[in-house]
């Protein structure tokens, strides 16, 4: 069955983006013609433009548009950034900052993912594919000016702001008391804060547990 992707990408933009404050002309263009179904399991193909958490296997999930979108609108990437994508999966999210940025490193941890999104990347010149554990980040790489989180986790991991240039951005979704959150933030020295600007379901990724608290 033949299914017409470039159709179901226009109301993706449409009906996902345009009307949750996706606004930066940059990312609504380059989202308006990458082909998602490109990075998805061949099987998931015909989702790969859905309002949903799709289903990548390992438990993992696909983003949602609106929330990726949302993510690289706060980020504001130029052409001379350097940027870490987090649970890059199956390297859409990498290959939308390729287009808007200077470089990439695509990091995932799951192996299936790793090897899918670096087959899917193969003709991005920019763009480095790496394994490792998403909350450690990729020291290698360090520093970034920019660094999107593509899901959402229960607080941000030390290795992932100390990798961030002075004056480097990151943007992620935090779950708090079951909500998740996109939130922005950028660093100064040593100093890192976090401002949500929108609540949003988000992919959970594997990793960044809240230390539990000592109950006496």
């Amino acid at each position: 069955m033949s299914h017409d992707f470039e159709a179901m990408r226009l109301a993706m933009v449409e009906s996902q983006l345009r009307t949750t404050a996706v606004d930066d002309p940059r990312v609504v263009r380059v989202m308006s013609t990458m082909p998602r179904e490109r990075f998805v399991p061949e099987e998931k193909a015909s989702l790969a433009y859905a309002e949903m958490l799709l289903p990548l296997g390992e438990g993992r999930r696909m983003n949602l548009p609106m929330a990726t979108g949302r993510l690289l609108t706060e980020l504001a990437l130029t052409p001379e950034d350097h940027v870490l994508v987090v649970g890059s999966a199956g390297g859409y999210t990498a290959a939308l900052c390729a287009e808007l940025a200077k470089s990439v490193v695509a990091l995932e941890e799951d192996e299936a993912l790793a090897t899918h999104g670096a087959k899917a990347l193969a003709d991005y010149a920019n763009v480095e594919s790496a394994r490792g554990s998403l909350a450690e980040g990729w020291s290698k790489g360090a520093p970034y000016d920019a660094i999107v989180v593509d899901g959402s986790v229960e607080s941000l991991s030390r290795p992932l702001i100390d990798q961030l240039a002075d004056g480097g951005r990151l943007a992620a979704g935090i779950v708090e008391d079951g909500v998740t959150r996109l939130v922005y933030g950028r660093k100064q020295g040593d100093a890192f804060g976090t401002t949500a600007f929108v609540d949003a379901q988000s992919a959970s990724l594997p990793g960044f547990e809240r230390p539990a608290e000592f109950v006496f």
